[in-house]
């Protein structure tokens, strides 16, 4: 069986082939789309790291940071195709590149380009990456600068190839030879071209398989807290997914963080006095403007965003606490951020929607209140870190322009508990019993800052 598109100048190109093997029903032809399978399951999470998850808190006691699942999804899954044979190759060509991926068997998939940086992005229902050697493929190609891939969305994975020059997808086809229900081979002909053609070639398809679910209203924005009733705090474990973060030594950023934020909502739970929200509770991709909306939605009184990064140069030890700025502290600072950001688009997010200048001026508007009281917020938070770890590092309040802070309406601040750059702490951030006290220590904040903070707004009352 044989599904393929073709097309020099196409926007982007969709296949919906192969859609019997997961939905019973007859092969789709490709120019049409289809809603995504009913059967979709999320793939089997990354293999276990040199971290200790602590097991999540009861699922009850807490809002869900996303919109609830089918029942039968708590259910233990796994990935409907893996990687078979050579799994990627990529081969140069004269004028452009050949991509091959080998899998277990068909699973609908499509293929786009996105600007800025140049990339080519494939997206497959049900493909389990593990096993894959990103090294040894970046070695492989003079013509992809970079590669990723791993979980974007639930249902779905994504390989993301930077290029080092501007390449169009040519031809895009997949076959079955062993027919329905074995193996299957994607192959995509990449052919060089000018960044004027790249540029109107690029952009993520409309396509009923792969549309976003349709986002609920947005509650009004809420009060200001007053010290009654329990604070609402939106815990957000960097990266996750296809951006793994800063790696070191086998300690990955996504997962350690992820285990981090699991034991700080466990110890703001048995402490009382607070609601706790995690933006992913799960090896999960999230970007940077759904973890804001997350927050939104869960009616955030604290917004809190979890990183422990790695420098590529230099030596730096202890937790950070940045707030938001345009003007970044230092020039690590800013590198920093402009990282963190990139993150999300290296991972394939599509960026040429996001303008709305009334809106960042009415959101400019709402930081006059926001600011101070995120200022407040990480200064109570060092003090809570250095209190119970003496961990910190050397200049602990930064500022830099990181989006994940850019909520107008809620103080937030983003913790760099420490870097993987640094053995000392990457010691410490594996330690459970470390761990234990700089959840304690940021709990403390968390309670003396809402004190303050209501402390303030019933003087304003007043």
């Amino acid at each position: 069986m044989t599904t393929w598109t073709t097309g020099r100048a196409g926007a982007a190109l969709l296949a919906a082939g192969y859609f019997a093997l997961v939905t019973g029903m007859a092969s789709v032809a490709m120019g049409q789309d289809s809603a995504a399978p009913a059967t979709s399951v999320q793939p089997e999470p990354r293999p276990h790291r040199a971290t200790d998850g602590a097991a999540p808190s009861d699922p009850s006691a807490v809002p869900p940071a996303t919109p609830p699942r089918p029942k039968h999804a708590a259910q233990k899954l796994t990935g409907l195709a893996r990687l078979a044979g050579a799994g990627v190759t990529i081969t140069d060509r004269w004028r452009g590149a050949a991509v091959t991926i080998e899998m277990t068997r068909a699973v609908p998939w499509r293929v786009f380009t996105l600007d800025d940086p140049q990339r080519v992005v494939l997206d497959f229902s049900e493909l389990d990456w593990s096993g894959l050697d990103t090294g040894a493929l970046r070695d492989m190609s003079e013509r992809v600068a970079d590669l990723r891939a791993g979980l974007f969305r639930p249902g779905w994975t994504r390989l993301v190839l930077t290029l080092s020059a501007p390449m169009v997808v040519e031809n895009a086809w997949m076959t079955s030879p062993d027919g329905e229900g074995g193996t299957a081979v994607l192959s995509l002909d990449l052919a060089q071209s000018s960044p004027e053609e790249f540029a109107a070639t690029t952009g993520a398809p409309d396509s009923a398989v792969f549309t976003p679910v349709t986002p609920r209203p947005m509650p009004s924005p809420k009060t200001r807290q007053t010290g009654f009733g329990d604070l609402v705090v939106v815990l957000d474990p960097g990266h996750g997914g296809i951006d793994p973060g800063a790696e070191r030594e086998g300690v990955v950023e996504a997962d350690l963080m992820l285990t981090f934020a699991r034991q700080l909502q466990e110890t703001l739970l048995r402490s009382g006095g607070f609601k706790v929200v995690l933006t992913r509770d799960s090896d999960i991709f999230v970007p940077l403007e759904e973890r804001v909306t997350i927050a939104r939605r869960a009616g955030a009184d604290v917004f809190l965003s979890l990183h422990a990064d790695a420098l590529a140069q230099g030596r730096a030890t202890g937790a950070t606490v940045y707030t938001l700025s345009d003007a970044a502290t230092d020039a690590a600072s800013q590198s920093l951020a402009e990282r963190h950001d990139r993150e999300d688009i290296l991972a394939g997010v599509d960026l040429t929607r996001q303008s709305d200048e009334v809106a960042l001026v009415l959101m400019d508007l709402a930081r006059t209140e926001t600011t101070p009281r995120s200022e407040a917020l990480a200064d109570a938070l060092v003090e809570g870190i250095h209190s119970a770890t003496r961990s910190t590092y050397k200049s602990p309040r930064m500022k830099a322009g990181f989006s994940v802070l850019k909520a107008p309406d809620i103080p937030s601040a983003l913790i760099e508990l420490g870097f993987l750059s640094s053995p000392r702490d990457r010691k410490l951030l594996q330690d459970e019993n470390w761990r234990r006290q700089a959840a304690e220590g940021i709990r403390d904040a968390l309670q003396y800052w809402a004190l303050q903070d209501a402390a303030k707004s019933d003087h304003l009352r007043r």
